[in-house]
């Protein structure tokens, strides 16, 4: 079905002048009864008690979709097929079952460079994005990964290219290269049988997600806000005897209360288990004086991820003299690193110079320096001087990204670790930093 002949999309497109008192503060009908997610009431009232402004989510909606199309025009593909959830949300605004799409590929969307916007959803589901404007037809997915579709695997996936295929020749104008952001191996096959080229996806969707305008930096502080309010409420439930699941779990609700969507991972850790990092929130109870560290991995409001690590003391005992080195060492380590920001500079620079690890913390270093954040982690990640050989790569920064600058300081054999991450936009000139969350004075002193 053409989104252009139901009334969701019509009426959206277009927004009747008169209806304007019947919209939300972000540009979005007013009727809790409709199908589109969102911001709850309750983020609505914080946002506006800050001093926020909501995105403008018609206007965001077209700015990312047109952010996809100049990538595809500068690299000259007849359009993008895409799977990844995150990168379809990215473009269109639709979203359907996202953790579990993200292993079951039962979910794509197809965008013409100069052509319509094709969304490919799961049985029963078209009703799920009839609201959204920029999705010009909605048909129902031909699967063909092996639970869904098991020894007839190669048949399903010929079924869905040659639907592709079928697109990329009415629109295409004779040109066969097409990126594809991630595809299940049979569908590889299927698609070079029929003689299409397939290119990278990943490449124009990263490039295409990494500058984001006024607009979308107002939907990532909004979902930052939330983010940090929910960390003051585990901060508040955070006391002798509770339990690291326990206490996650309110960073986890105070996400979902807002209208947030997920936590990425599920990375809380105290006392002995912050060193080494990684060691994910269990059934420990946490001691009045036990350190204890964590990494949000938070998708809030409108899927926008709030990547924030913070280490506190439990109860009223202060840090010891080793947790206190730790931490102003991580301290130290971001606020330079963050100061150093503008556009311009290449990643090699920002590997190379700055403040670098002692030799006492280079064994268990972080896995970046710097990481790009938007929907999830994005492009790039910019190593340590360590990694650069290995996995370090060229680029340089510009207005409108948006970097976590990141540190875990701890030493092997140690008792404790320290975890710290700000969020920080580069400008026309330097950096703004998004987040705002204190930190400890106590460790400070």
């Amino acid at each position: 079905m053409s989104a252009f002949d139901n009334p969701f999309s019509v009426s959206n497109r277009k927004i009747d002048p008169t209806r304007r008192q019947h919209l939300k503060p972000d540009g979005t009908p007013d009727n809790n009864d409709r199908v589109e997610i969102g911001p709850t009431s309750l983020a609505f009232q914080e946002w506006t008690d800050l001093g926020l402004t909501a995105p403008d989510m018609p206007s965001l909606r077209e700015y990312r979709l047109s952010r996809i199309r100049a990538e595809l025009k500068k690299r000259d593909y007849a359009g993008i097929l895409m799977w990844d959830p995150l990168n379809i949300r990215y473009a269109t605004d639709s979203t359907n079952m996202q953790l579990w799409i993200t292993h079951n590929s039962a979910r794509a969307c197809f965008i013409a460079t100069e052509g319509p916007v094709v969304l490919f959803d799961f049985h029963s589901c078209n009703h799920l994005s009839e609201h959204l404007p920029l999705v010009d037809e909605i048909r129902t997915v031909t699967s063909f990964f092996y639970f869904e579709s098991a020894q007839r695997t190669p048949e399903m996936a010929k079924s869905f290219a040659a639907e592709i295929d079928e697109l990329v020749r009415k629109y295409g104008g004779g040109n066969r290269r097409l990126a594809v952001d991630k595809m299940e191996i049979a569908g590889v096959w299927a698609f070079q049988e029929i003689g299409l080229e397939l290119m990278n996806g990943q490449e124009v969707t990263e490039f295409a997600r990494l500058v984001k305008n006024d607009n979308e930096v107002n939907a990532m502080r909004c979902a930052i806000a939330a983010c940090e309010i929910s960390m003051q409420e585990m901060r508040d439930a955070f006391y002798h005897g509770i339990t690291e699941d326990e206490l996650w779990s309110h960073l986890h609700a105070g996400n979902i209360k807002r209208g947030g969507e997920w936590i990425e991972t599920r990375i809380l850790s105290s006392g002995p288990r912050t060193n080494p990092w990684f060691q994910e929130c269990g059934p420990r109870h946490i001691s009045e004086g036990d350190l204890l560290s964590f990494d949000t991995d938070l998708i809030g409001p409108y899927g926008y991820c709030s990547d924030l690590s913070r280490s506190w003391i439990c109860g009223d005992g202060k840090p010891t003299d080793e947790q206190k080195r730790l931490y102003q060492y991580a301290h130290e380590h971001i606020m330079t690193n963050t100061e150093r920001l503008k556009p311009g500079m290449s990643f090699e620079e920002l590997t190379f110079g700055g403040h670098n690890l002692a030799e006492e913390f280079v064994p268990l270093r972080y896995g970046v320096k710097y990481h790009g954040v938007g929907l999830c982690d994005e492009y790039p990640s910019i190593r340590y001087p360590q990694d650069y050989e290995h996995c370090g790569y060229e680029g340089v920064t510009v207005p409108g990204m948006v970097l976590c600058v990141e540190a875990y300081i701890g030493v092997v054999g140690g008792t404790d670790g320290i975890k710290l991450e700000d969020q920080v936009l580069i400008t026309d000139t330097g950096y703004d930093r998004l987040s705002n969350f204190p930190f400890e004075d106590d460790f400070l002193k």
